[in-house]
């Protein structure tokens, strides 16, 4: 058994010795998941991921994504997709992550299909990304803001949420343009959370984007303008 099998195995094991079927049936229904969880809360998951990761470290970017592959296409329980998330973030790691892995994020984001996956990776993988090469993905994250898949656009919209300083208003305006008649929720939402994680940098910004902006929704902008003092009610 090579590294990336050893790790998933471990992964495995470890959630089936914690999980708790009361709290995986209420987990499943707060997530509406089609998928069964072990019910293991994120605290648990946490300790269990800097174990088993310690413990099974991977010495080449195949095996990484090989593992990261396995715990996702091959999960029989929503955790072992959270996991493979986690190791997707695991620090060492972290000189592996470049455009290349957009291949595997935009499976990730795709086929996980649900805001739970979709955020994390959004975020905390596509942003950072975007941010260490914006020549290579910002034409990508334009192009997925008219993507027919929502969660590929709503990728585009919230990418930039913790980014502060550093958020490309340019890419911001064109992907929330391009979503703001859409009235899925998830966009809509998406949109006002863009908005006010940006507002905490350039509140001014963002009330005059409002402002210039009178197809958002009602929603969109409650959530816009939700710590400014403004919004609809």
């Amino acid at each position: 058994m090579d590294e990336a099998d050893e790790l998933v195995r471990a992964a495995r094991s470890g959630l089936a010795e914690l999980a708790d079927p009361v709290r995986a049936a209420h987990m499943r229904r707060y997530l509406k998941s089609a998928m069964d969880f072990r019910g293991v809360y994120k605290p648990e998951r946490v300790k269990l991921a800097r174990r088993v990761f310690g413990e099974h470290p991977l010495p080449d970017r195949e095996s990484f994504v090989a593992a990261v592959l396995a715990l996702w296409r091959e999960a029989a329980f929503r955790e072992e997709r959270y996991l493979a998330i986690d190791l997707t973030g695991h620090r060492a790691y972290a000189r592996w992550q470049d455009h290349s892995l957009m291949p595997l994020y935009e499976e990730m984001i795709v086929t996980g299909a649900w805001w739970d996956y979709v955020d994390d990776v959004a975020i905390h993988r596509v942003g950072s990304l975007l941010r260490a090469d914006r020549e290579r993905m910002t034409p990508v994250l334009r192009r997925w803001a008219h993507d027919e898949d929502r969660w590929r656009r709503r990728t585009a919209v919230i990418c930039q949420v913790t980014a502060k300083a550093d958020t490309d208003r340019d890419l911001l305006t064109a992907a929330i343009e391009a979503n703001q008649d859409d009235r899925d929720f998830f966009l809509r939402k998406g949109i006002g959370w863009a908005l006010r994680d940006y507002a905490r940098t350039e509140p001014d910004w963002v009330r005059a984007f409002v402002e210039a902006h009178p197809a958002l929704s009602p929603l969109s902008v409650r959530e816009a303008l939700k710590h400014l003092g403004g919004g609809q009610p």
